[in-house]
């Protein structure tokens, strides 16, 4: 423990001297890698590297140690500094939260998951499934999911268990159930299952905003989908119409995506 410690102490620090980035030099550098300065590289991810500890704390209770979840975060930063695009008005942290956590899951269904599950496209909707209905028939879940119902049934027992601690306890002979069962964080499969969601969603909402108009797409683009929206005074003034006509475009083009995105997730 203490060598976790002092280990994730030096990593904190280490972050801390990094050189938070604005906006302004975050876009700069991006560009710079964009175009093939790899020297670029470096800052952006130094950036963003106490933003790492702070998503790998969210999985400290899965029973990896903490470092490990840093350093497979540090690879979901990296996959995401590759993929960036400052032009689409976020910044690096918020973009690289998704690859970080995806790494970070990854990494614990492969190495702490004891019982492998959702390898199959029926067994994620069935992951889904219970895990937004709690249904415990093994028929219903199977009618709902597509699987048979001799595959639900064996895995029932895992969804509904969850996983078991293999640390040892003080009184191995009176252990209590609530000492058998693993802790209430969520788990690999519902992380996985999650992200998988994730993408799917992400891509419909991409689909969604490809079908719009020029101007439908710049409104949506910028006001939901940054994280600093435009106001609809000046989006009017950029297009040349009121900031009422700006509103009833956005309302018009939501409700079009809400349409397109039902069909799709």
């Amino acid at each position: 423990m203490a060598t976790t410690t002092n280990a994730l102490s030096l990593y904190r620090t280490e972050a801390a001297r990094s050189t938070r980035l604005t906006p302004e030099a975050e876009r700069e550098l991006a560009l710079r890698y964009q175009r093939g300065d790899q020297g670029a590289r470096a800052p952006l991810v130094a950036g963003c590297l106490d933003f790492v500890v702070s998503v790998a704390l969210e999985y400290r209770r899965w029973g990896a140690p903490i470092e490990d979840l840093v350093q497979e975060g540090n690879i979901g930063l990296l996959k995401a500094v590759e993929h960036f695009d400052p032009s689409r008005g976020v910044r690096l942290a918020t973009y690289a939260r998704f690859w970080i956590r995806a790494e970070i899951r990854e990494f614990v269904a492969r190495q702490y998951r004891m019982v492998r599950l959702g390898s199959s496209k029926g067994e994620r909707r069935a992951l889904r499934l219970y895990r937004k209905t709690r249904e415990q028939r093994p028929d219903v879940l199977a009618a709902m999911s597509g699987l048979s119902t001799e595959r639900v049934t064996a895995m029932l027992p895992m969804l509904i268990a969850g996983d078991l601690s293999l640390s040892p306890q003080p009184d191995e002979d009176r252990q209590s159930l609530l000492d058998r069962i693993g802790d209430g964080a969520v788990s690999a499969e519902d992380a996985l299952a999650d992200a998988d969601e994730a993408r799917r969603l992400r891509d419909a909402v991409s689909s969604a905003v490809a079908e719009l108009s020029v101007r439908e797409q710049d409104i949506i683009r910028r006001r939901l989908l940054t994280d600093d929206p435009i106001t609809l005074e000046r989006l009017g003034a950029s297009w040349g119409v009121s900031k009422e006509r700006v509103r009833q475009i956005e309302e018009a083009a939501k409700a079009r995506m809400r349409v397109r995105l039902q069909h799709a997730v």
